[in-house]
């Protein structure tokens, strides 16, 4: 006789099997855009691509607050898309204010006078 008591394995916990739970689409597109966005920043596109992500990190929280789901996906993406927006702003004053000092040195007949303009106009000469 076999004394051993059978286990039974515990309910498990989440969705049926072969189903998946509701998620919030938004907030991980968002997200996404987000990193994508704070990465690209200095290259200027990820503005563009953080303002996207901005608006649907927005429409994602409101999803999270109904469904329950995504919220940290969401609050990441206005995080990320936030600074990526500063960056993206703060790479188009530096351009400006360069482009604004090194104006006189765009017509150089060498590579190597431009880098001695640009230099004497850096330094404040």
């Amino acid at each position: 006789m076999n004394t051993r008591a059978t286990e039974i394995p515990p309910h498990p916990v989440g969705p049926a099997p072969g189903r998946t739970a509701p998620g919030n689409g938004p907030a991980t597109a968002a997200m996404a855009l987000g990193i994508a966005g704070l990465l690209a920043a200095p290259v200027l596109i990820g503005g563009l691509l953080a303002v996207i992500g901005l608006v649907l990190g927005i429409a994602a929280l409101m999803t999270a607050g109904r469904t329950g789901t995504g919220r940290g996906k969401a609050v990441t993406a206005l995080v990320t898309s936030s600074l990526a927006i500063v960056v993206s702003g703060l790479t188009v004053v530096l351009v400006l204010w360069y482009a604004n000092r090194t104006q006189e040195c765009y017509r150089p007949d060498s590579l190597h006078q431009y880098a001695q303009c640009v230099r004497l106009h850096l330094d404040g000469n």
